[in-house]
């Protein structure tokens, strides 16, 4: 796709360039991801689906730079890179943290009047539902020793990077400002967007229960759809090809396939 920016650049990455009728899927990683968590996403979803994978700054090759402070920062900026692109509207996925994201750069893209053609949100409650993280009351941020504890808990992360210490002394950063980040989002009362969305939740998810992810429903007025997959909090690891048929089942049809 022609016409990229600086800041394209500096927030999408593009695994497998796909001819200029595939629809673009714009992918948010969770606390502590970074663009290259959908790789395999991008494989299987070309040349139909072109995956732009989003790197937040901090990581990767923009290790040098402070993490984002707040979900809305990472929002602005995001929808910034994406709004002035040419072509097709694009469509959003976002996990955990980032199907927050997600859902705000949907809110900004449409106020603009660039409307994602669809919104696709996987383990993370909704909005309206009450947060449970400490950092979002205020309280002391957690230790190292806390914070890989969480990571060992809820999966996700490869035995042999929690073992490394001296890439850990880098990740742990990081992990901590975008807990930071998770954990003191606040969706503005009523907010919503107008696109379809379809939210994805595991059955045995510690961080999002099916009933707060079913909350997701007062945030759009398009259609909504929901899928439970088995697992825990990762569970898209698990379920990739059943959340990747998900996402092609929902857009093939926008991409006139």
């Amino acid at each position: 796709m022609a016409g990229r920016s600086e800041d394209d650049d500096l927030w999408i990455r593009r695994f497998h360039p796909s001819p200029d009728g595939a629809v673009p899927l714009v992918c948010f990683p969770h606390a502590g991801g970074s663009a290259s968590a959908y790789f395999a996403f991008s494989e299987a979803l070309s040349p139909t689906v072109e995956v732009l994978a989003v790197q937040y700054p901090g990581r990767q090759d923009r290790r040098w730079e402070a993490p984002g402070r707040t979900v809305a920062e990472l929002a602005d900026a995001v929808t910034d890179a994406l709004a002035d692109r040419p072509g097709r509207p694009v469509a959003l996925f976002g996990h955990s943290m980032g199907g927050a994201i997600a859902f705000e750069v949907a809110r900004r893209l449409e106020a603009r009047d660039r409307a994602p053609v669809a919104l696709f949100v996987s383990g993370r409650r909704a909005p309206s539902a009450p947060s449970r993280h400490r950092e979002a009351v205020g309280a002391e941020p957690p230790t190292d020793e806390e914070i890989m504890a969480e990571l060992k808990r809820l999966g996700g992360t490869d035995a042999a990077v929690l073992a490394d210490a001296a890439l850990m002394r880098m990740l742990l950063p990081v992990v901590r400002a975008d807990y930071r980040v998770a954990g003191s989002y606040r969706g503005e009362p009523g907010a919503a967007v107008g696109c379809p969305l379809t939210v994805l939740v595991g059955d045995r998810d510690p961080e999002t229960t099916i009933e707060e992810a079913g909350a997701w429903r007062v945030h759009t007025t398009g259609e909504f759809g929901m899928r439970v997959c088995p697992g825990g909090h990762f569970f898209v690891e698990a379920n990739r090809s059943e959340v990747i048929d998900v996402i092609a089942d929902a857009l093939l049809p926008v991409g006139g396939a």
